[in-house]
């Protein structure tokens, strides 16, 4: 075991912050325009995340993809996000310390009390300015899902919602599935 200190060379804030967040012991942290939050979701958040992945689990096989939490890293920016849910080609997640959110099929965010005006108005940009192809957001204080597509950078160009829950949501292309709200 080596006992010199570990060297990084971080020729800007962005690196560092962005280095610093993915050596935090413990907790899993993101940065949400320069801000560090510690993420602690509730058995209710989780359960809503966790209802969306089973009900998408069977065509994620089919394209070869997995869903996850995993880190998505926005180049450029102080923004290092983790998703409740995110889809990605297995081939690009295999190994990958971050994704960026133009390689995702699809992002969903689960809002709650303490961060659903980042879900609704800072993610929700982010997502579309960074390539994000579909933004489900789930917001469980307004009891609606929102689904945006075609992204650019002023933000997304179609919007499905806000729908309010039981109300299905249908996933466009590549999945081709509709989602059943009514649990949420």
């Amino acid at each position: 075991m080596s006992t010199q200190p570990h060297v990084y060379a971080a020729d800007d804030p962005e690196t560092a912050l962005k280095y610093a967040i993915q050596h935090h012991q413990g907790d899993r942290v993101q940065i949400v325009e320069g801000v560090i939050e510690m993420m602690c979701p509730s058995w209710g958040h989780e359960t809503t995340a966790d209802q969306i992945r089973n009900q998408i689990a069977p065509k994620v096989a089919e394209l070869g993809c997995v869903s996850g939490s995993g880190n998505l890293d926005l180049p450029g920016s102080s923004n290092w996000y983790i998703p409740d849910v995110a889809v990605v080609p297995k081939a690009l997640a295999k190994d990958a310390p971050a994704l960026l959110p133009d390689q995702t099929l699809l992002i969903v965010e689960v809002t709650s009390d303490s961060n659903g005006d980042t879900d609704r108005i800072v993610k929700r940009r982010r997502y579309a300015e960074y390539g994000a192809p579909l933004y489900l957001l789930v917001d469980r204080q307004e009891k609606s899902c929102t689904l945006f597509a075609e992204a650019g950078k002023l933000g997304y160009t179609k919007v499905n919602g806000p729908l309010p829950f039981g109300t299905p949501v249908h996933l466009p292309e590549p999945f081709d599935l509709t989602l059943d709200t009514s649990e949420f």
